[in-house]
């Protein structure tokens, strides 16, 4: 079988992956023996796999001559493979257990990522993109709910009214028979409740008011509840207490 002169593109890649190979032979040998020595296995290992997957990945010939153009490129590499291989043999004898070891582990571990890679590849773009989506959408969701959840601070609540007689809340304007029914649920029952409220408290109550946020500092609940558990009286709580309102 005749070959073509020059590697090719085949061949340059066969002698790209030997050179990785080669580097790494001479990064795990150099602990065991002196920089010269792992220099040679490095190189008779470059060589070595670039003529291995020469042959079987390329097509090389190991024997023969080209018929008109002379050696093989895959020759000339035998040639100088010899001549590394030569002048490295006596070093490799003396840390080849020790580089054996080291080379099958990196080898190991260069597999792995290769096969990492290839399963990445394979990936669709269109997968990425569903996949980025939904960890956004996720991402947004959760930091919305720890938003709720740090929104000011939850006011004491009762398991049910003082001696089961809660006071009228809507005698506070802007709590109509709904909201009343709605913050008795909520464990409020009296105005005294709604009186200590803070201003953190407020803004939890103002942001858990499912159909209603936002309006206990609106219609200014807590002041009005003070005049109301004092004992005192607003003009609205008077219109309340005439059936004015309700």
């Amino acid at each position: 079988m005749t070959t073509q002169s020059g590697l090719g593109t085949c061949g340059w890649v066969s002698c790209g992956v030997g050179i990785v190979a080669g580097a790494l032979a001479y990064w795990v040998s150099v602990g065991a023996v002196t920089w010269l020595p792992a220099l040679l296995i490095g190189v008779s290992v470059a060589v070595f796999v670039a003529l291995l997957l020469g042959k079987y990945a390329c097509g090389w010939s190991m024997t023969g001559h080209d018929e008109q153009k002379g050696p093989t490129s895959a020759q000339t590499v035998a040639s100088g493979a010899a001549e590394a291989g030569a002048a490295g043999a006596t070093a490799m004898a003396a840390g080849a257990a020790t580089v054996a070891e080291k080379t099958e582990k990196a080898a190991q571990t260069a597999g792995g990522a290769a096969k990492d890679a290839a399963k990445t590849a394979g990936t669709t773009a269109g997968d990425v993109s569903e996949k980025a989506g939904e960890a956004s959408r996720a991402a947004a969701e959760k930091v919305a709910d720890t938003a709720e959840e740090v929104t000011g601070t939850r006011p004491a609540v009762l398991g049910a009214a003082r001696d089961g007689k809660p006071d009228d809340l809507k005698q506070i304007k802007g709590i109509g028979p709904k909201l009343e029914k709605l913050l008795n649920e909520m464990g409020f029952y009296h105005l005294d409740q709604i009186a200590g409220w803070t201003e953190d408290e407020v803004a939890w109550v103002d942001e858990n008011l499912e159909g209603f946020k936002g309006r206990v500092s609106r219609d200014n609940w807590v002041e009005q509840a003070k005049t109301l558990a004092a004992g005192g009286e607003t003009e609205f709580s008077q219109r309340v207490g005439k059936g004015e309102v309700y």
